[in-house]
Formats: structure tokens, C-alpha cells, sequence
């Protein structure tokens, strides 16, 4: 299931991911006249990447309810049936994020103990990486939503990072006891009498000094601060720019800081940490970026093959049940 780059980044990305990975197969789901062409220019006969037709295509403007009721035969219905059926063990879309959520909530359902799913992704921070969520699929939480987020979010982050026991925290408008909604309050106590290594509440301006390795708020909280990081970070590269091309001797400063410039520029790039995914489900489910090229799509697939190795939801109904002990 293609993005806005069409199919032939999606078949590239998954030659990449065989090349990188022997061990898997791939299943190409979407029209096959259309894929065929670009699997055999790509990847010519290679036995380990298979296509299955689907006649429907779900757009970006098709609200969650249409697209379950009236397309059924989309890339996306099928290839989310085909981890319900037990034919693949993880579907990756680039599609609409809606539609995603409602049609994979509806065919592969919730995980006992979970109510609802709830949006996570890797993003950079001070000494590696920190794990967030919820990014959007719920903009109302009770206090036992944030619980269950929180994990989903400490199992992600261990088996994706290799960090044992990782460290919790809630997102808050301040790092004191007495602060924040009582929603919040309630989940922090829930926290602290449970296993898993919370740590507390964090403020925004602390996300990425490393002080946790998974952060936890509701979707609409996460959403704000992830398209405000977005933004943020394209302010700085604005600045960067005019900086370092304002005039000649800017240009030269520049070419001198070239080899930081990449590195910082490298250590940076969002393609890196393109891949969220929807945890919760029975099942495991990765969403990509819509403008995402072949690289990105890539770490995409190889968040799902660590999630099918590590066995994600198994290991999260596990914890649900040790918590609930």
C-alpha cells in the first residue's frame, strides 16, 4: 500500500528489505498489472516477494466509515485480512491514517485488556532514543488508557531499542506531584503501584534530554507536540539556511562546517524514525508516512520484522496479565 510516491518507492523499499533481511517474505498488496511492472524492473524473479491483487484504493479523502463499508477489495482491507487470515504476520501502509485505524481495529481487533489503540513512534532524544505516545488515535483518555499506553509503550521500546526495563513518564504541564488534571494524577498513581519503571511526570521541554526512554499522553496532547517538533525542526533548517547563504564568506563558514553539518544533518533526518505503529490491535500493524521515499518506507518494514520477531502483542498481553495479577 502505497503513499504519495507512488508504487515503485514502496517495491524498491521492500528489494532493500530482502536484501537486508533473507530470512522474510514480502507480500505486494494493490493492483498487479501496476506492480508487476516495477517488482520485475526492481527485483526481477525473486521468489520472496509475491503480489496480491486488490481492485480498490482507499484516498486520502475517504472518511474511515466508507472506506470499511464500501471497499472491501482495497489494498488496504486485503492486506489487513491477510494477518487476521495468518497469510502475513504484519501489514505496513502509507495510506489514509483514519481509514488504517478503523479497518485494522475492525478486522484484527483489540488485545483483551485494551480498550483502544493507540499511536507510537521513535523519535530522536539526548543519548539515543525515546518512544512516544499516544500520536492521535485518541484525543479523549481516562486514566486507565494512559495506563494500558504506557504498557504498550514500555514493551515497543524494549524490544525495538534492546533498553530492559525502560523508563516511563507521563507528559505533563509540570514536573511536580501537585501538577496536572486529575487524569493524569490517577494514571501516575496507577504508574507507581505497578512494575514497570516509571519515573514520573515530564514537561515538554524535556522530551529529548533522555530523562525517559517512553513518554505517554493522550492523542491529542501528542499530536500537537509531534507537529510541533515538525515545525520546529523546519524553522531550524530556515534559519540554517539563509545563516550559511547570506553572503560569501557565509558560503565558505559553510563548506568548512559541511562534514558536522551532515553528520547533525544525518543523525536528524525523520526518515530514520518513519514507521508507527498501531498498538493494541491482535495483530501487528505499521503505519508509514504518506511522503515517505524508499528509505523511510524501509525502516517502516523494519519496524514491523522486529515487532514479528519480538512477538509485540503477545508480550503485551502478557504484562496486562502480570499487572492485573
Amino acid at each position: 500500500m502505497s503513499g504519495d510516491l507512488g508504487a515503485e518507492v514502496v517495491v524498491r523499499a521492500c528489494h532493500a528489505a530482502l536484501n537486508e533481511n533473507p530470512g522474510i517474505e514480502l507480500l505486494l498488496v494493490g493492483n498487479e498489472a501496476e506492480l508487476r511492472g516495477h517488482v520485475t524492473k526492481i527485483a526481477g524473479d525473486d521468489p520472496r516477494l509475491q503480489i496480491v491483487h486488490a481492485s480498490e484504493v482507499v484516498e486520502m479523502s475517504d472518511s474511515p466509515i466508507d472506506a470499511m463499508r464500501k471497499k472491501k477489495d482495497s489494498s488496504m482491507r486485503v492486506a489487513i485480512n491477510l494477518v487476521k487470515e495468518g497469510r502475513a504476520q504484519a501489514c505496513v501502509s502509507a495510506g489514509n491514517t483514519g481509514a488504517l485505524m478503523a479497518t485494522a481495529k475492525f478486522v484484527l481487533k483489540m488485545l483483551p485488556g485494551i480498550d483502544r489503540p493507540a499511536i507510537i513512534t521513535e523519535l530522536p532524544a539526548k543519548g539515543g532514543t525515546l518512544h512516544m505516545l499516544d500520536l492521535g488515535a485518541n484525543t479523549l483518555c481516562t486514566a486507565d488508557h494512559l495506563f494500558q499506553f504506557a504498557v504498550m509503550g514500555s514493551i515497543v521500546t524494549e524490544d525495538i531499542t534492546g533498553i530492559h526495563n525502560p523508563r516511563v513518564a507521563l507528559l505533563n504541564i509540570g514536573a511536580e506531584d501537585t501538577k496536572g488534571n486529575d487524569t493524569v494524577k490517577d494514571a501516575a498513581a496507577m504508574l507507581k503501584a505497578s512494575t514497570m519503571n516509571y519515573v514520573g511526570f515530564i514537561e515538554g521541554s524535556e522530551l529529548f534530554t533522555g530523562k525517559a526512554d517512553v513518554v505517554v499522553t493522550d492523542g491529542f496532547t501528542g499530536n500537537v507536540a509531534l507537529k510541533t517538533m515538525e515545525g520546529t525542526v523546519g524553522l531550524a533548517k530556515h534559519y540554517l539556511k539563509r545563516a550559511f547563504t547570506r553572503d560569501l564568506f557565509a558560503k565558505f563558514q559553510a563548506l568548512l562546517a559541511r562534514p558536522v553539518l551532515k553528520s547533525l544533518r544525518k543523525r536528524m533526518d525523520p526518515r530514520r524514525y518513519n514507521g508507527a505503529t498501531l498498538v493494541g490491535l491482535n495483530g501487528i500493524v505499521v503505519k508509514s508516512h504518506g511522503s515517505a521515499d524508499a528509505y523511510a518506507f524501509l525502516h517502516a518494514i523494519e519496524t514491523a520484522v522486529v515487532e514479528v520477531e519480538k512477538q509485540v502483542p503477545q508480550q503485551i498481553g502478557n504484562l496486562l496479565q502480570k499487572e492485573a495479577a
